[in-house]
């Protein structure tokens, strides 16, 4: 690597500033009920519930972003620009946690939000693609990447059938949506021998 290669160190720090942002704004929705009653609490259900799923979705696509950026050796352009489109997908994350809350898991917003997921797991395919296979690091086993490229393209249909079933039964879709995601909670693949 020539001494002026750009490293990705900028781009995760940045990144995780957007994350630690978008975490701050999701939880800005949040407010204190309007009576001092345990009903008055209980009422807050679906912006409570939409909350916590969110933010634990958002965790998960930190944690990967983060995996999979601490084996990228170069920040290319096409790197970077796969991170802000990876990014933009993410920020859209707040807008529709609150619709979903406001809407109590309606039909449109769980669908909404199921398409942004795929769209955060395409961005994430731009990236991987780019931080990984382009550029050809010898950290990750080529058995390693195809698992991961595999759990991708197999998350980004399942993302695409929620977004599809949310439209007549959101419960399913927002289901599917978290099955999705909670393939991700581990972000390494398992290595087989």
């Amino acid at each position: 690597m020539s001494r002026h290669a750009a490293t990705p160190e900028r781009t995760v720090a940045f990144s995780d500033a957007v994350f630690a942002i978008l975490i701050t704004i999701l939880v800005l929705d949040l407010r204190p009920p309007g009576s001092e009653d345990w009903r008055g609490l209980l009422s807050l259900w679906p912006k409570a519930l939409s909350y916590a799923a969110s933010y634990f979705f958002l965790a998960i696509v930190w944690l990967n972003h983060h995996y999979l950026l601490r084996y990228t050796e170069l920040a290319t352009p096409r790197l970077l620009w796969g991170n802000f489109a990876h990014l933009f997908s993410v920020s859209l994350v707040p807008f529709a946690t609150a619709w979903i809350s406001d809407t109590h898991l309606g039909s449109l917003p769980v669908s909404v939000y199921a398409a942004i997921f795929f769209l955060v797991n395409a961005t994430y395919l731009v990236l991987f693609w780019e931080g990984i296979n382009r550029s050809g690091t010898s950290q990750i086993s080529p058995q390693v990447r195809r698992v991961l490229r595999v759990r991708s393209f197999a998350t980004l249909g399942l993302f695409a059938l929620a977004a599809l079933t949310a439209m007549k039964y959101p419960l399913l879709g927002m289901a599917l949506v978290c099955l999705c995601l909670i393939l991700y909670v581990r972000p390494e693949a398992p290595a087989r021998d």
